[in-house]
């Protein structure tokens, strides 16, 4: 599990930059896509778990491990309280709101993509 975790930090990081490098820096977008991504890639990992008898070993790796530690779920807080801050109550709402609806969206997506497979 702990080595999972250090992939998933290690992705977390260079796929956070990445996307704000190329979205910018007036709304926590890199945050926003690797909690999006990684709800859909653990909608994946979860609905395979389900459907070919991965091992617990290889789920607690995968989902709990590399995903848990490639989502961002206290840089999402820290990045809306932020905004919330700045008086960008707007883009506080929609950063919040967005990863919400838009992860749970994900996590469902991968599910029906992995049900498929």
């Amino acid at each position: 599990m702990a080595g999972g975790g250090a992939l998933g930090s290690a992705a977390r990081y260079l796929v956070g930059n990445l996307v704000q490098g190329w979205l910018g820096s007036g709304f926590p977008w890199g945050t926003f896509f690797v909690n999006v991504s990684g709800s859909f890639v653990i909608g994946v990992v979860l609905g395979l778990f389900e459907n070919s008898g991965l091992s617990n070993e290889a789920r607690l790796f995968l989902a709990v491990g590399a995903l848990g530690d490639y989502t961002t779920f206290s840089t999402f807080s820290h990045d809306t309280l932020r905004l919330l801050e700045a008086g960008s109550f707007a883009p506080a709402f929609l950063n919040a709101a967005g990863q919400l609806v838009a992860g749970l969206a994900a996590v469902y997506a991968g599910m029906l993509l992995s049900r498929l497979l």
